[in-house]
């Protein structure tokens, strides 16, 4: 799903990370900010532009709406991207951690 031409940036790796278990838009701001110790904070704007781009691919859902939040969760295909993700990340540092010598 993912390689080195397609590999997710660091703001789809962490909503796809935050909705492992459902959540509304502020709740997935939230957890990205507190899981990327603060360095990432995503606008609304380019979060809910990055759910729909999400949800186009079939890697996130809607869930049905019980109230004024809508909340998302991460898919079947969704897990599978993530993991593979998490593969082509962990590869990375341990070439690095070979590379410079360090345990």
């Amino acid at each position: 799903m993912t390689n080195a031409n397609n590999a997710l940036t660091e703001a789809v790796y962490y909503i796809l990370l935050a909705l492992i278990e459902p959540k509304h838009g502020y709740g997935i701001m939230q957890q990205t900010a507190a899981l990327s110790g603060g360095r990432l904070t995503l606008s609304a704007g380019t979060l809910y532009g990055a759910l729909a781009s999400l949800q186009e691919k079939g890697w996130i859902k809607p869930l049905p709406e019980e109230g004024r939040k809508k909340e998302y969760q991460i898919t079947d295909a969704g897990l599978q991207v993530l993991a593979t993700e998490l593969e082509r990340l962990t590869e990375l540092v341990e070439n690095g951690k070979q590379l410079l010598n360090i345990k």
